[in-house]
């Protein structure tokens, strides 16, 4: 492919241009060069904005969410103005914005095992800034399948961890993480925060591994997991080695094609997971439903609900009749409750509620009920007044 440069280009990229380890040669492999983004949120915000800046010619996003407040603190492609709104528009018309001279493709899909193949095909090299662990699994087997790079980062409140899977030279996800953890046993962020400069770090950390691996410069994070801890500020490496009996890019692999990854995962892409089995509607009680229970005054038929989030939590909002019982309390705190009392277990979302009311269905409870979609179920359906974090 014949890339060249104009003179607005050349302007553009001058600080680029005068690295000898870039160079001319460098800034038209980057021209060259095109670049999926699984992601446009935390961490494929900062991702895509700076491979746009750097001028990589062609740039993908996959997303099909859209802007919620939620996101504002982290997600710098998407401003106030863009709640609502889809988040790859938001974000294509930004970077369009940022670098008129490359060209950002936009896929307003879920990426699934229907369509990853063909989509990733499209590119030379795979960001994946995902937050659940389907579409991990899935980015990953595609990339290994078509033997692309996959530059991974993820996140959890003050910690992050970044690497680059390359079968072809090294490991793979799968080698890390051979099995997903159970449904509900890693908090999302959305379950666990996260501080929201840590993804514009971590985001950073896989644009420069684009660039590198684009440019064919330095060491890449292949073989090697970077551990970021924003607290204290300090790095650590871990070396990850390709597992030979890897059932993707072993000695003999097993899997050669696209599975079912829901299914593998035992969550859907991205809703919560209950923990253990999935709770039925016999387990469950609306917002609604509960609120004209807890008005009965005076009946003997009222609920005793029980809030099992964290302290700060609860004073952003809570339920009036709530009790506070946090869920790393509720084995020591158990002798305060009575199995003869109808009791709602209640979090944020319903998730952590879930895994209360199973580990007291197995302590001997069994008059529970969880609020469905907890205390953001309560502001959209009894209280519009509360808010919502």
């Amino acid at each position: 492919m014949d890339v060249t440069l104009s003179n607005e280009e050349i302007k553009r990229y001058s600080r680029h241009l005068i690295i000898p380890e870039v160079g001319l040669a460098g800034q038209k492999k980057l021209k060259a060069a095109s670049v999926l983004c699984v992601g446009t949120g935390g961490l494929g915000s900062p991702l895509a904005a700076y491979l746009t800046a750097a001028g990589v010619g062609k740039i993908g996003l996959v997303d099909f969410d859209v802007v919620d407040y939620s996101n504002l603190h982290r997600q710098i492609l998407h401003y106030t103005s863009d709640v609502g709104r889809s988040k790859l528009e938001s974000a294509a018309g930004k970077l369009r914005d940022m670098n008129p001279d490359i060209e950002i493709v936009t896929h307003n899909v879920l990426l699934n095992s229907e369509n990853a193949m063909e989509i990733i095909s499209q590119y030379d090299i795979v960001a994946d800034g995902t937050d659940n662990f389907p579409t991990r699994y899935l980015t990953n087997d595609a990339c290994v399948l078509l033997g692309k790079p996959n530059v991974h980062a993820s996140i959890f409140r003050f910690d992050g961890q970044a690497t680059v899977f390359y079968a072809k030279e090294g490991p793979c996800y799968r080698c890390l993480y051979p099995d997903p953890p159970p449904p509900g046993e890693v908090p999302s962020c959305a379950e666990g925060g996260v501080l929201g400069i840590l993804p514009g770090l971590l985001g950073v950390i896989q644009a420069t591994e684009v660039i590198k691996l684009i440019l064919g410069m330095g060491e890449p994070l292949i073989g090697r997991l970077l551990l970021f801890d924003a607290l204290e500020m300090r790095t650590r490496e871990m070396k990850v080695r390709k597992d030979p009996t890897c059932p993707i890019c072993g000695e003999h692999p097993t899997i050669d094609h696209l599975i079912d990854y829901e299914q593998f995962c035992g969550v859907p892409v991205g809703q919560e997971a209950v923990v253990g089995d999935q709770l039925g509607p016999e387990w469950e009680i609306t917002p609604t439903e509960l609120a004209k229970r807890l008005m009965k005054n005076g009946n003997g038929n009222q609920p005793i609900v029980i809030d099992v989030r964290e302290p700060h939590e609860w004073e952003i909002c809570h339920i009036p009749q709530a009790q506070l019982i946090p869920l790393d309390q509720l084995p020591s705190r158990l002798n305060e409750l009575d199995t003869a009392d109808e009791i709602v277990l209640q979090c944020r979302s319903g998730v952590r509620s879930a895994k209360a009311l199973r580990f007291m269905r197995d302590a001997g409870f069994r008059k529970l009920k969880n609020l469905k979609g907890g205390i953001l179920a309560w502001a959209d359906e009894v209280d519009p007044s509360m808010p919502k974090y």
